[in-house]
C-alpha cells in the first residue's frame, strides 16, 4: 500500500507541475497576443485613413478567436471607407466574409464573397465560396466555385484537392482520382490528398497500399481520423460485390 500510495503522490504531482508548465505556455501566449493587437490598434488610430491596418487588425483577431470585435471593426471600416475605390471596399469586404466563415456563419460569408467584383480577389472569392457550400455540405454548388477558381489557378494543389474533395464526396472516384494526382505532382508529400487518392484506388480496383502508407507517414493525424472512412468504403465495396455474386447467380 506505501509504494501505491508513493506512486500516487508522483503521478499528483507530475501532473501539477505539468498543469504549471501549461498555464504558464499559455499566459505567455496571450501576453504576446495583446501586445500584438495593442501595436495594431495604435497603427489604426495613427494612420486611421489606412485601411490596411482595419484589416490587419481584424485577420489577427480572428486569429485570436475574437469574431465578435473582428465583425465590428470591419463594419466600421466599411462605413468610413464607404467612398473609397471598389478595390478597398471589396478588401475590407473580404476580411469581413472571412470572419464570418471563421465563425462558421457560412450563410453570412456566402452573402458577402459573392458580392466581390474585384477581379485581383475574385479566385479568393470563388474558393472562400467554395469552402463555404463544403462546410454547409453543398457539394454540387461548392464544386462550380471550385471550378471557377480552377480556371485562373489551373495548378494550384490547394484548389485541385478542393475539387478532388467535392468529386470524392459526389461519388464521382474516377475523376476525383484526377485531381488528386494533380495534386501529388506538386505535393507528393501531402498526407490528406495520398489519403483520398488510396480510397479512390480502393473503389476503382487498383492498388492503392502505396497511398495509404504515404498517408499515415506524411499526415497520421488525417490517416488515423479516416480510418473509419475507410471502413464505410470497404463494406459499400463489400456490399457490391455480393450483389454483382448474387447477380450471376440468378
Amino acid at each position: 500500500m506505501a509504494n501505491n500510495s508513493d506512486k500516487i503522490k508522483k503521478l499528483q504531482k507530475q501532473n501539477q507541475e505539468n498543469q504549471r508548465k501549461y498555464t504558464k505556455k499559455r499566459e505567455a501566449e496571450e501576453a504576446k497576443a495583446k501586445e500584438a493587437i495593442h501595436k495594431l490598434v495604435q497603427k489604426v488610430d495613427q494612420d486611421p485613413n489606412n485601411y490596411h491596418h482595419y484589416y490587419d487588425l481584424a485577420t489577427f483577431l480572428v486569429e485570436a478567436k475574437d469574431y465578435e470585435q473582428a465583425e465590428e471593426l470591419l463594419m466600421k471600416a466599411l462605413g468610413l471607407f464607404d467612398k473609397a475605390s471598389q478595390d478597398v471596399k471589396n478588401t475590407l469586404q473580404f476580411g469581413l466574409g472571412n470572419v464570418y466563415y471563421a465563425a462558421a456563419e457560412y450563410d453570412k460569408a456566402i452573402k458577402i464573397f459573392q458580392g466581390i467584383k474585384d477581379k485581383k480577389l475574385q479566385a479568393e472569392s470563388y474558393i472562400m465560396l467554395a469552402q463555404s457550400y463544403m462546410a454547409k455540405g453543398d457539394n454540387k454548388r461548392a464544386m462550380v466555385f471550385a471550378l471557377s477558381a480552377q480556371s485562373s489557378r489551373h495548378d494550384d494543389p490547394d484548389v485541385n484537392q478542393m475539387i478532388g474533395d467535392n468529386l470524392l464526396a459526389l461519388g464521382n472516384f474516377a475523376q476525383a482520382g484526377e485531381f488528386y494526382d494533380n495534386v501529388l505532382k506538386t505535393e507528393p508529400e501531402n498526407g490528406k490528398a495520398n489519403f483520398n487518392r488510396g480510397i479512390v484506388a480502393m473503389v476503382n480496383g487498383e492498388a492503392f497500399d502505396k497511398y495509404f502508407e504515404k498517408a499515415k507517414q506524411d499526415d497520421p493525424v488525417y490517416f488515423k481520423n479516416g480510418q473509419r472512412k475507410l471502413k464505410d468504403i470497404e463494406k459499400v465495396i463489400q456490399i457490391n460485390k455480393d450483389k454483382n455474386k448474387d447477380k450471376k447467380q440468378k
